[in-house]
């Protein structure tokens, strides 16, 4: 049985509920009741004043900690020239996919958890990994605060409104902090345009559970929706990702995290994943709710797409 550490709160699991996995910009005006408690840092390595709030209360298995070090040090030795995101992406095969895995508790905390992935959590998990390979970090605590900064609004962990909860947010939010580029063009693939209508957390507050607990919140989702909405976006539709590597569509590259854009009313994105270039053909790799699992889907993008009748293209972001 895995053990959840936990700094200063102990937290009882709770019944998740349903997190929205949403997503060149135009000014257009997801266990068992915890066991212990234990610090996440060495006391004889650091003053207790000094640990960071987000350590503090953030929620984690040995076996999560262990492994974010044991990839990060692998990492040094073993990556060589291969684009980092496929290289911790790579690691995760075969992960289950679990829904709402952020929801435990009452009070917003950081939760990290690599044994348990949805399309969000996977490619947060991968790009907080990267960050840390890319800049020399090699720490817990190094790839807690990368996650902090990719997860949360402006970087900061406040309450359950500053999660990034619509991948509009989140894009734009990590392109501010210099953590993702928007790839974007004019000219093909990108001959579409996105305007963003996003209400859906506040038009269905009784499917989230922190918004049912706390309806305090549900102004402030509210707003930062309307502060979204009407916002446009070049993207590439759906009928152009068939496309070789040797043509437009080759603007993608590996290791770039694509986002899939829904027609849903309410809604912006429906998945998330990292673009795979095999045989000259794109392929996902992503957190499955078909497969439900980790899968580096050896169906081509193009077929994937044709097959979700809501969805109408993609959006495109390398990290930095």
């Amino acid at each position: 049985m895995n053990q959840k550490y936990i700094m200063g709160v102990i937290l009882l699991t709770i019944a998740p509920f349903t997190y929205a996995c949403s997503g060149n910009r135009q000014e257009g005006k997801n266990t068992d009741s915890i066991e212990t408690t234990q610090t996440c840092i060495d006391s004889t390595e650091i003053k207790k004043e000094e640990v960071p709030y987000f350590m503090k209360t953030a929620e984690y298995t040995k076996e999560d900690s262990t492994l974010v070090v044991k990839l990060l040090n692998e990492a040094k030795t073993e990556r060589g020239e291969e684009n980092p995101m496929l290289y911790f992406g790579k690691k995760f095969l075969g992960v289950p996919y679990v829904a709402h895995t952020l929801e435990n508790g009452d009070v917003e905390h950081l939760i990290v958890n690599l044994h348990e992935l949805d399309c969000t959590t996977f490619v947060e998990t991968v790009t907080a990994l990267t960050l840390c390979d890319k800049n020399g970090l090699s720490t817990f605590e190094d790839y807690c605060a990368q996650l902090v900064k990719i997860r949360y609004r402006k970087g900061k962990m406040e309450d359950y409104t500053s999660r990034l909860h619509y991948f509009t947010w989140w894009g734009d939010d990590n392109e501010r902090l210099g953590i993702v580029k928007c790839i974007y063009s004019t000219k093909k693939p990108f001959t579409a345009i996105q305007k963003v209508n996003i209400n859906y957390m506040s038009k269905h507050p009784n499917l989230y559970k922190q918004l049912k607990a706390h309806p305090e919140f549900i102004k402030k989702i509210s707003e930062y929706e309307r502060g979204s909405s009407g916002m446009t976006y070049y993207y590439i539709p759906k009928a152009n990702v068939g496309g070789k590597q040797s043509g437009p569509l080759g603007i993608v590259k590996d290791g770039d995290i694509i986002a899939m854009l829904t027609s849903k009313d309410g809604l912006d994105t429906s998945h998330i994943g990292i673009a795979v270039w095999q045989n000259g053909r794109l392929h996902m790799l992503n957190a499955s709710y078909v497969y439900k699992k980790v899968v580096l889907d050896k169906n081509t993008f193009y077929d994937y797409q044709q097959k979700q009748t809501s969805q109408t293209g993609i959006r495109v972001f390398r990290v930095q």
